[in-house]
């Protein structure tokens, strides 16, 4: 398989790494100094890792080319929905994940489950607490935005989130940390005045995130997906 690496940070070169060692060639690498050649390089698929002031171009650049595109990158989805209406006018091929491990997406499932069966017992506050490394651009994570919307989906006593201890009983709070060397936590914990529960998921490499992202480009190659695709697309959870 030929990759177009989008983005050559911490990710993308523990993707480079992984995939060469797979078998998998690299066709050719973007980084903020020579984005114009997305339109050149002649690959199977874009792995997209970049900074989200640059996601949007790097995305819509691949899909206007018709090359599929498996993008990772958090910070920018106010503008998903344009690239999801572009992918859909060009048949093209667009898989967003705000994480790639698949340990983290049971963790939604479980997440999204146990917001369910707390939401008939108002007794219990709910706060969601992420770690990343201080090099992390965004904050909150997607990680932890995708888990915060999982709750809200299901517990009605909370309307929104908010980054920041909450103000109002309404409001679902995510507090973001910034410690080194920590590739990713993600912790939900609902406490009453008798008791808390909490689940938690802890990453302990970066391999995790960059496997699972060669392995939806294997998937989307060899199977010829197209459309918009994610991750309960791929695992079938």
């Amino acid at each position: 398989m030929n990759i177009l690496l989008i983005g050559y940070g911490k990710m993308g070169k523990t993707i480079e790494s992984l995939a060469v060692k797979k078998g998998h060639r690299i066709a050719g690498i973007i980084d903020i100094h020579n984005q114009e050649e997305i339109k050149h390089i002649e690959a199977d698929v874009a792995i997209e890792f970049s900074r989200p002031e640059a996601a949007y171009e790097n995305v819509k650049r691949c899909i206007e080319r018709k090359l599929p595109v498996v993008c990772g990158t958090t910070g920018w989805l106010e503008q998903k929905k344009e690239i999801e209406a572009l992918c859909e006018q060009q048949q093209g091929t667009f898989f967003y994940a705000s994480n790639f491990s698949v340990g983290v997406n049971i963790f939604f499932k479980v997440n999204a489950h146990l917001a369910k069966l707390m939401n008939g017992f108002p007794g219990y506050n709910v706060i969601v607490d992420e770690i990343h490394h201080t090099q992390k651009k965004d904050a909150p994570s997607g990680t932890a935005i995708t888990i915060a919307e999982d709750i809200l989906k299901n517990l009605q006593r909370k309307n929104s989130w908010i980054n920041k201890s909450e103000e109002n009983d309404e409001q679902l709070s995510i507090v973001s940390h910034r410690i080194d060397p920590a590739p990713g936590t993600h912790s939900v914990k609902y406490t009453s005045v008798i008791d808390d529960i909490e689940i938690k998921h802890t990453a302990h490499t970066r391999e995790g995130f960059a496997l699972g992202a060669i392995e939806v480009a294997t998937w989307i190659v060899q199977e010829k997906k197209q459309g918009l695709l994610n991750m309960d697309d791929f695992l079938k959870l």
